[in-house]
């Protein structure tokens, strides 16, 4: 007995000491990992790339964008305005928030010069409110009586394209689509503004 019992023990003891095998992580699960990690890297080379390359530069074809428009901000009417749909025209394109202070010191010099350009038909301004609230935005443009197009840059699509530094940044985009002039900051006087739409017009 003693011994039948010392065997079944031992059979146990030695059953149970018998480690499992490992299960490695399958080869499909590797590949798609590292199918992963190559795309982030990437993805961040890219974006390290773009930061360096700087904002877009004189002389590109700007691409065709969307930008949604706030109600009472609509442009002919509608109630978004695509880039390629203003081809013949000049395009001004402001960059603005309203918790950007150097904003508000360009921004009557901006209505002003639209309500001069408006009645030729030939220049159009945009206005792309970036990282904000709609609240706040409508606040700001009520408060400096902005009337031309304007609407929010949804997960900073368009800003992320044209490479802003922050705000406020303006683009001027000729007849053709290529980009003539940026200005980083704010404009001081109408003057300036004027100065880079009259040359466009001739």
């Amino acid at each position: 007995m003693g011994n039948c019992l010392s065997l079944h023990v031992g059979e146990i003891m030695t059953e149970t000491s018998i480690p499992a095998p490992r299960r490695g992580v399958p080869l499909w699960a590797q590949i798609i990992i590292w199918v992963f990690l190559a795309g982030l890297l990437v993805i961040v080379a890219l974006g390290l790339k773009r930061a360096q390359e700087g904002t877009v530069q004189p002389g590109q074809v700007i691409e065709d964008f969307t930008l949604p428009l706030y109600s009472g901000y609509e442009f002919d009417g509608k109630s978004e305005v695509h880039l390629k749909d203003l081809r013949g025209k000049v395009v001004v394109i402001n960059f603005w928030a309203s918790w950007c202070k150097p904003c508000e010191q360009e921004a009557a010099e901006l209505q002003q010069a639209w309500t001069e350009y408006e009645p030729t038909g030939e220049v159009i301004f945009l206005g792309i409110d970036y990282v904000d609230t709609e609240p706040e935005a409508r606040l700001y443009l009520k408060k400096f009586g902005v009337t031309y197009a304007n609407g929010p840059d949804l997960a900073t699509r368009i800003s992320q394209y044209f490479r802003i530094k922050g705000v406020p940044e303006t683009y001027f985009v000729d007849q053709e689509g290529v980009l003539q002039y940026v200005q980083v900051g704010p404009f001081t006087s109408i003057e300036q503004i004027r100065a880079q739409i009259d040359p466009l017009l001739e």
